[in-house]
């Protein structure tokens, strides 16, 4: 099995304030107990674990994303960014009725944005507990705007381009997890849908993270998920943000992340844009000083 705390190091060393820009932090459950309507129980991860992940890959900043056990308790969150608050932020949530001040204590407290979910799944019979929509998203947007909050978005690639118009009518930054969900429709890179996102992307109106262990099942190479990778770096690489997804919630299949990293390195041979993806991106989307 993979030591997801102690994967290998990549074969080219990351460039100075890498950034892994999708992780989930949990517990210790001594200290911040899972909330009790819950979809999913994962196991503990927490901040030090992930301190010790992000050492032995050679990442220097993260993010964390508030993972749907939590519900809108950023509790953990917020106490795993301030243990290296110049290194560390986040993405939280927040009930539809959170007023200006509580969104304005979170972007003091290293939040840089809510995530909404608009994925419906079997499993979970609809949205994952403790999740917010993109209709929640609708009603709260001028407080996210006058918080300095951007909106971090799941769902299927389909659901992104019906919603779009009405997601850039928000005024928000927006960023697209996994991949923007590719790679599981029947169009592959010629899908309307996609092709909707990767004009959106080109012109520089949405960001998107490059996720893959969420986009495939055929690891450790993933082959499936590589016309869209290459089109979403052809499109902008100046809009792309990478994540580890680590610790793997709810993943049968635990990923070495170095091997993530050599994977990304062999797809886009370039140094420039891989400084951009690991440090540039997420610094400016991130506020890293």
């Amino acid at each position: 099995m993979t030591d997801t705390l102690h994967p290998s190091p990549p074969a080219v060393p990351l460039p100075d304030l890498a950034c892994d820009a999708h992780a989930h932090v949990l517990g210790p459950y001594d200290r911040f107990p899972l909330a009790e309507d819950r979809s999913y129980t994962p196991p503990e991860a927490t901040a030090a674990m992930h301190a010790n992940m992000l050492d032995a890959v050679g990442f220097a900043r993260g993010v964390f994303v508030q993972p749907t056990a939590y519900g809108d308790d950023n509790g953990c969150l917020i106490d795993a960014i301030a243990q290296a608050p110049r290194a560390r932020a986040g993405i939280g949530v927040a009930e539809p009725e959170a007023d200006i001040g509580h969104l304005a204590g979170l972007a003091a407290a290293g939040v840089r944005g809510l995530r909404f979910v608009e994925m419906l799944s079997q499993r979970y019979g609809g949205r994952p507990k403790g999740s917010c929509g993109f209709a929640e998203l609708y009603a709260m947007a001028p407080r996210l705007r006058e918080a300095g909050l951007h909106a971090q978005l799941f769902s299927k690639t389909e659901t992104f381009a019906e919603h779009m118009p009405r997601l850039l009518d928000t005024g928000l930054p927006l960023v697209l997890d996994h991949m923007a969900t590719v790679g599981k429709s029947a169009g592959g890179v010629d899908d309307p849908s996609f092709q909707t996102l990767l004009a959106l992307l080109r012109e520089g109106r949405i960001w998107v993270k490059l996720t893959v262990v969420r986009r495939s099942t055929e690891a450790p190479d993933y082959p499936d998920a590589r016309a869209f990778h290459d089109a979403l770096v052809d499109a902008n690489p100046d809009r792309l943000l990478w994540g580890t997804d680590w610790p793997f919630v709810n993943m049968p299949h635990k990923p070495d992340i170095g091997r993530l990293i050599d994977l990304l390195d062999s797809w886009t041979a370039d140094e420039t844009i891989r400084r951009k993806i690991f440090v540039d991106n997420p610094a400016a989307l991130y506020r890293f000083g």
